[in-house]
């Protein structure tokens, strides 16, 4: 762990205080790239090193992060919970954002999830289909709507896009979070969790980036059968248990 929090003075004044959690996992070409941009822009970023194997936690340490680690690889649930946790102990940032480490996020879209926050939301999701700029194959686009349907069927908050990892809450949102998934099923329990209560939610329109590098790592067609796969299990399941 490397609990250096950058001072205040150094966040853009027009900011409030914003904490970045970014899970990483053998990010280590890419990763000190996307955390700087962050660090520039007056964020805090708290990046949770999942028991990489290359020099990920290096390169986190370079770009400014606060580090912490993982001897072992738990999963973007489990780096999630973690970076929680650790966002509420060493900040006192107002917002708490999930944040990709592979490039596929743009800053310039959390900096207006930001500003959308401030007209009074608890919760603010990233959704690919609101503006249509961000480009996918036509297999992926039907499954990614069709898992928004079936996640939508139990959800007083109606969404236009499922599992998208760019998120912006409160700080009392975030205290509230307790994931018991570990692995990509954190996803569908993470977003019932906060589209099932009586939080104030909107979606706000990002632009993700699909690079050879991000489709490499993320394996996108598969991600997007995996997604639907495990929200119908959610359903099931939750079904099963009334």
């Amino acid at each position: 762990m490397n609990p250096t929090v950058r001072p205040p003075d150094t966040v853009r004044g027009d900011l409030p205080p914003t904490a970045v959690v970014m899970p990483v996992y053998n990010e280590a070409s890419v990763v000190r790239r996307v955390i700087a941009e962050l660090v520039d822009l007056g964020l805090t970023v708290i990046a949770v090193d999942d028991g990489s194997t290359d020099d990920s936690a290096a390169e986190i340490d370079a770009a400014g992060a606060i580090r912490v680690s993982h001897p072992i690889n738990l999963g973007q649930g489990g780096a999630l919970q973690t970076g929680f946790l650790a966002a509420l102990r060493f900040t006192d940032a107002k917002y708490i954002a999930t944040f990709d480490a592979d490039g596929q996020h743009q800053a310039q879209d959390l900096l207006g999830m930001i500003a959308k926050a401030q007209e009074g939301y608890d919760v603010v999701l990233g959704s690919r289909f609101l503006d249509g700029k961000t480009e996918m194959g036509g297999l992926r686009r039907f499954l990614l709507k069709t898992a928004t349907k079936v996640l939508n069927r139990r959800s007083r908050t109606k969404l236009t896009d499922a599992h998208n990892g760019l998120r912006l809450m409160t700080r009392d949102v975030a205290a509230r979070i307790d994931l018991a998934h570990m692995g990509m099923a954190h996803a569908t329990e993470l977003e019932q969790v906060l589209t099932q209560s009586d939080y104030r939610v909107t979606e706000y329109p990002v632009h993700i980036l699909y690079t050879d590098y991000s489709r490499s790592k993320g394996q996108p067609l598969l991600n997007s059968v995996n997604i639907l796969f495990d929200i119908l299990f959610h359903r099931v399941s939750t079904w099963s248990r009334r």
